[in-house]
């Protein structure tokens, strides 16, 4: 049996790559959620008015990889300090969310959080939100699977990404 995960993390395009990798990872897919507007189109969403964030939804197979290693994924791929967008992404659609689907994966993803503030790895403050999931809306076509459609261009909007992941992570 399959269950789902949902991170918002900035720009979708650079948060499917690091989940589809991993072994257990069903489907990764682009999309919306978080705001009040049904079936929102991209167009509406950068455009601030929807409430809507960027997000992938990750389908996996529990037997070969946790929820609890996934919300450890999710932290390398984002700037947990930064609550208004992700690197070169700004404002409120690329805000760093963990949607959560089930008291249990509040109860993993909030002590994975508190893991991350008692660390110190980071000298500001942790501000990912850890949220109850909404209604997900799959993105676009020309959305899903970006990186392996346009490497060239997700390599150029990846390298802060990396940047920053060697700074903290490694």
């Amino acid at each position: 049996m399959s269950e789902t995960a949902v991170f918002a993390g900035g720009c979708f395009w650079c948060m499917v790559e690091p989940f589809e990798e991993q072994p257990g990872i069903l489907n990764v897919l682009s999309g919306y959620t978080g705001g009040h507007v049904a079936n929102p189109t991209y167009e509406q969403v950068k455009s601030h008015t929807t409430g809507h964030t960027e997000a992938v939804q990750i389908t996996f197979d529990p037997a070969i990889i946790s929820y609890a290693e996934l919300v450890e994924i999710y932290w390398r791929q984002t700037d947990p300090t930064d609550a208004m967008g992700q690197f070169q992404d700004r404002g409120d659609n690329y805000r760093p969310v963990i949607f959560v689907n089930s008291p249990e994966q509040r109860a993993i993803a909030e002590k994975s959080k508190a893991a991350l503030v008692a660390s110190g790895r980071f000298d500001d403050p942790i501000v990912t939100t850890i949220e109850d999931a909404k209604p997900f809306y799959p993105a676009e076509e020309y959305h899903q699977q970006f990186y392996a459609k346009n490497p060239r261009r997700y390599a150029e909007e990846h390298v802060q990404r990396s940047e920053f992941g060697d700074q903290h992570w490694n």
